[in-house]
């Protein structure tokens, strides 16, 4: 009973975490295309909010997920299980490399074009298809 409460728990806070990876992009994006100063500082503002919130958000969904882990017992699990945990990993990295970009911009330091920009903002799109295709149809 406890497991189907940590389950749907887990399920809203990796909403709601990708909400904020598919979004913080979309502000870089926003940023490198701004030349007002105003705009620049408060799209920073809104970013920062966001990365920190977002931060948060991953904890409790690893954490959640961790738990229902624990539920498989104390074997390694099944291989499908590891394949989403290998991708839960790269949407950290992923998550760290957003935060990363965001110093760049606020040192003024961003290399990066819009159209990198972009393209950067659909990783973790793909990246939770994977993870819901491996979650539903247990390929392994």
């Amino acid at each position: 009973m406890y497991v189907l409460w940590i389950k749907a728990f887990h399920i809203v806070f990796v909403i709601a975490w990708f909400c904020g990876l598919l979004y913080l992009p979309r502000i870089l994006v926003n940023l490198s295309q701004e030349t007002d100063a105003t705009a620049v500082n408060r799209l920073l503002g809104m970013a920062r909010r966001l990365y920190r919130f977002t931060n948060m958000l991953s904890v409790i969904t690893v954490l959640l997920g961790a738990a229902l882990w624990a539920g498989y017992g104390y074997g390694p699990g099944p291989a499908w299980l590891h394949a989403k945990v290998g991708l839960v990993v790269l949407v950290i990295g992923y998550q760290h490399a957003c935060g990363s970009l965001l110093k760049k911009f606020e040192m003024g330091k961003n290399t990066r074009s819009h159209v990198w920009l972009r393209w950067f903002n659909e990783v973790p799109a793909l990246l939770l298809l994977a993870i819901v295709i491996l979650v539903v149809v247990k390929p392994f």
